[in-house]
């Protein structure tokens, strides 16, 4: 199979950072957009969220004759960015995209300065990722998923699982693993996807719950495995990746969702317009090839499915923190 990253590098050259100054007064639904777009990032450049953010700010701006500027505002956890996007004028200039910790961090953080449901307006989910299940090569129960879970059951304890930090969609995941699959796994937390896959590569621990976008380059270099995947199916671009229930453990089922949120009150046609020219941008063929490079899926739904799913995610993540002991920070 054929995975590059090249993309990322081309996006990264256009990186593009705006003040916080203050939204102006909306214009009728109908001028929009009159202006450029702000897309805020909560998070740093390079990785699957400023990849999604970027692709979707290029093909916005071509398609609705209005710049849309990308704005990286990383810090704790997604909630920096996420709290100025909440705070915006709702008249469709400040969007954000956000990822699967939009519905972890109201679980695992006691207070937050935002209301997930009232404060924002789904728009579109972009595409999406499973988490998944690497290791390091070297092990003798690498091999396949159901070696390293044997080998786990034998030694409870023993084997560590790394995560791209305590309360990331990579560590929930991973507690997902060890509660259907009934294992005592330690889990490292790191600062990064890509920090917890390269130690695992370094053979400093011995696997962690990640992103494809972030182990790829590992993977192709034949230092990292991927032994498993938590998408309710096999991945149309890891077709060779078993999943979890495969292996005989149900219930391993998480994907890391890129998606666009709008301010809570945003006029409906504005979210309308935005919704049709997203939908359009991620069904383009060029659209559907760039995301394919980074292991990445379209995954276009409405304002009312994505809605649904915040609002089931959103207890479901409580529900697994209450499962396995978590105490929100």
């Amino acid at each position: 199979m054929k995975w590059g990253l090249g993309p990322f590098i081309t996006l990264l050259g256009a990186a593009c950072y705006v003040s916080g100054a203050a939204a102006a007064p909306a214009k009728p639904a109908g001028d929009y957009p009159s202006r450029p777009i702000r897309l805020i990032v909560p998070f740093a450049p390079g990785g699957g969220s400023d990849y999604v953010g970027r692709l979707v700010g290029q093909k916005l701006t071509a398609q609705m004759g209005q710049t849309v500027v990308v704005d990286n505002r990383p810090g704790a956890a997604s909630l920096v960015g996420t709290e100025i996007v909440a705070r915006a004028a709702p008249d469709g200039y400040t969007l954000c995209l956000c990822d699967v910790g939009f519905t972890i961090n109201p679980a695992y953080y006691r207070k937050t300065s935002y209301d997930p449901i009232k404060d924002f307006d789904p728009v579109m989910v972009v595409a999406e990722t499973p988490y998944i299940l690497v290791a390091n090569p070297a092990l003798p129960y690498a091999a396949s998923i159901k070696d390293f879970i044997a080998a786990a059951k034998a030694q409870p304890g023993k084997i560590n699982l790394g995560s791209a930090g305590s309360g990331s969609g990579s560590h929930f995941s991973g507690e997902l693993f060890k509660q259907r699959a009934r294992l005592n796994l330690v889990h490292v937390p790191y600062k990064s996807a890509g920090a917890s896959s390269a130690d695992v590569a370094a053979g400093q621990i011995q696997a962690s719950m990640s992103t494809a976008p972030a182990a790829l380059p590992l993977v192709k270099a034949g230092r990292l495995k991927i032994l498993a995947t938590c998408g309710a199916k096999r991945s149309a671009v890891m077709p060779d990746v078993p999943t979890f229930s495969e292996a005989g453990v149900s219930g391993v089922v998480m994907t890391n969702w890129y998606s666009v949120m709008s301010v809570g009150g945003t006029p409906k046609p504005v979210l309308k317009r935005l919704h049709d020219e997203l939908y359009k941008a991620v069904t383009a063929p060029d659209m559907r090839e760039r995301l394919a490079s980074a292991a990445l899926e379209p995954a276009p739904n409405t304002p009312e499915q994505f809605r649904k799913l915040v609002a089931e995610e959103l207890q479901r993540w409580k529900n697994v923190m209450k499962d396995a002991g978590i105490k929100p920070e």
